[in-house]
C-alpha cells in the first residue's frame, strides 16, 4: 500500500469517527483529564474504608506510589493517587507512569483500525512475498515464518520463543556481543538478527507470550502508513480517544516527561549493568533495559485516567464512543481458553472479564473490566519480588474492594463536562 493512499485512507476514517463524536454527544464536551482531576474530587466519606485498604495494600507491598481508576459503564467515578510520584511530590490523577505490556493493547486498537480502513487483514501473511514485511525476507532461514500472520502476531501464536537466548527484547546487552554491535540495535537491526532464528512451534499451532511479535507489529504499523509508530498511534488512535498526555517512554530519569513519576525498585534491589554495554552501573528501572526500543510491545507512558478513556473506547459500551466498530471490538474480546491469548488482551474469561497486565522494573499495571459493566485500573511506580505475579494480588484487591464499596460508588462522570 502506498503510504500516499493509506493517509487518505485513514483519514476518511477518522472522519466518520468525527461524525459520530458530533451526532451522539452533542451536549457532553470531553475534558482534559491531567488538566482537570485531583484526588480532592474523589475524596468522598463512603470511600475512606477504600482509600485506607489501598494505603494498607501499598504498605504490605512497600509501594511508593499508585493511582487507581474505576469507571462504570464508561463513566469514570473515581480517580486518585496514593503515595509519592517523586520527593515531596504527591501521586495524582494526573500523574504519568509506564503502563509496560498494557501498551499492547494500545497496538492491537492500532491494527485493528487499519483493518477497518481496508490497509491489511488480521490473516495477511507477514513475510511471504507481497507481505507487509518482506522486506525481511532475505535474512529468513525457517520456512515457517513466512506463514506468520498478523493474527498469529496479535494472539502471541506466531512460533517466536524467550527459551533460547532469552526474550530479544530484554537481552540487549548479550545480543551486542553476539553480534559484535557497538551500539544498541535499531527496531529493524533486532528484527533481521532473530528472524534468522528457527522457531519454537508451527505458527497458529501453541502459545507463548512474545514481546518481539509486538515489536514486530509496530513496525507493520509504520510500514503500512508510512509514519514512525508513535507518531501514527497518537494521531489516529489515541487522539481519536481524546487522550492527549500518552507517550513512548524513555529510559532515564532525566528524561522524563513533565508530571512523570519517578520509578522505584523493590528494598535490596542491586545495581545493574546498563543495557548499552558501557559498564556504568544503574538501578534496574532506568537503564537495566531499553524501554523505549519496546515500543508497541511495553513503551506506553500515560496517566491512568487517560488509559481509563482508551479502555472506554474499545469496550462496546455506548457513553464513551467507540474508536473501532462492533465487529473490532467482538474480535478483540472473543472468550479464550487459559493458554490462548487474546488480541491485545492477555485474557477473556468464560465469566466475561476482560484482563490486560503489565509488569517491568518499576512498573506493575492491571486492568479488569467486568461483565457488571464495571473497569478497574491502577498503576504502580515501584517494582515487587514478585514480579509479574503481583498482578494477581492486586486483582485480588480488586475483587475485595468491589464487594464492599460498588454499591456506594457515587453517580457521576469525570469523562465529560455538561453544557446547558
Amino acid at each position: 500500500m502506498i503510504p500516499a493512499l493509506a493517509a487518505v485512507l485513514i483519514a476518511a476514517c477518522a472522519l466518520i469517527a468525527a461524525g459520530q463524536w458530533r451526532d451522539r454527544a452533542p451536549l457532553k464536551i470531553p475534558v482534559d483529564l491531567n488538566a482537570t482531576l485531583t484526588n480532592e474530587l474523589s475524596d468522598t466519606a463512603v470511600l475512606r474504608g477504600l482509600d485506607r485498604q489501598i494505603r494498607e495494600y501499598m504498605q504490605e507491598w512497600n509501594l511508593k506510589g499508585a493511582s487507581l481508576c474505576i469507571m462504570r459503564h464508561d463513566s469514570l467515578l473515581y480517580a486518585k493517587g496514593y503515595g509519592i510520584a517523586d520527593k515531596d511530590v504527591r501521586m495524582s490523577p494526573a500523574t504519568l507512569l509506564r503502563v509496560a505490556s498494557v501498551s499492547k493493547l494500545i497496538t492491537a486498537a492500532g491494527i485493528m483500525l487499519l483493518q477497518e480502513c481496508g490497509l491489511l487483514a488480521l490473516d495477511d501473511c507477514v513475510f511471504a512475498p507481497g507481505g507487509v514485511l518482506e522486506e525481511f525476507s532475505d535474512v529468513i532461514r525457517d520456512e515457517r515464518i513466512y506463514d506468520i500472520t498478523i493474527r498469529h502476531l496479535l494472539m502471541h501464536e506466531a512460533g517466536f520463543t524467550a527459551r533460547a537466548g532469552g526474550d530479544p527484547m530484554f537481552s540487549t546487552r548479550s545480543l551486542m556481543k553476539a553480534n559484535g554491535w557497538k551500539t544498541p540495535p535499531d527496531s529493524e537491526t533486532l528484527a533481521r538478527a532473530i528472524l534468522k532464528r528457527e522457531l519454537f512451534f508451527d505458527p497458529g499451532t501453541a502459545s507463548e507470550y512474545s514481546n518481539f511479535g509486538y515489536l514486530l507489529l509496530s513496525l507493520v504499523i509504520e510500514r503500512v502508513t508510512g509514519e514512525p509508530y508513535e507518531d501514527w498511534i497518537r494521531e489516529n488512535v489515541l487522539r481519536a480517544a481524546h487522550c492527549t498526555d500518552m507517550h513512548i517512554a524513555y529510559n532515564f530519569y532525566k528524561d522524563r516527561y513533565p508530571g512523570e513519576t519517578r520509578y522505584y525498585m523493590q528494598a535490596n534491589d542491586k545495581p545493574v549493568e546498563r543495557y548499552d554495554n558501557s559498564g556504568v552501573q544503574v538501578p534496574r528501572c532506568y537503564g537495566g533495559n531499553d524501554i523505549r526500543a519496546l515500543k508497541g510491545a511495553g513503551a506506553w507512558v500515560t496517566s491512568v485516567p487517560e488509559l481509563a478513556r482508551f479502555v472506554a473506547s474499545i469496550d462496546g459500551q455506548d457513553e464513551v464512543p467507540d474508536i473501532l466498530s462492533r465487529e473490532s471490538i467482538a474480535q478483540m474480546t472473543f472468550v479464550t481458553d487459559s493458554v490462548t491469548y487474546g488480541l491485545g488482551w492477555n485474557d477473556i474469561s468464560e465469566e466475561g472479564v476482560w484482563t490486560r497486565t503489565g509488569t517491568f522494573s518499576g512498573t506493575s499495571a492491571l486492568i479488569k473490566n467486568y461483565p457488571d459493566g464495571e473497569c478497574w485500573i491502577m498503576v504502580t511506580n515501584t517494582g515487587t519480588w514478585r514480579g509479574p505475579a503481583f498482578t494477581k494480588f492486586t486483582a485480588a484487591l480488586f475483587g475485595r474492594l468491589r464487594e464492599e464499596y460498588s454499591v456506594v460508588l457515587p453517580a457521576r462522570d469525570f469523562f465529560y463536562r455538561t453544557e446547558e
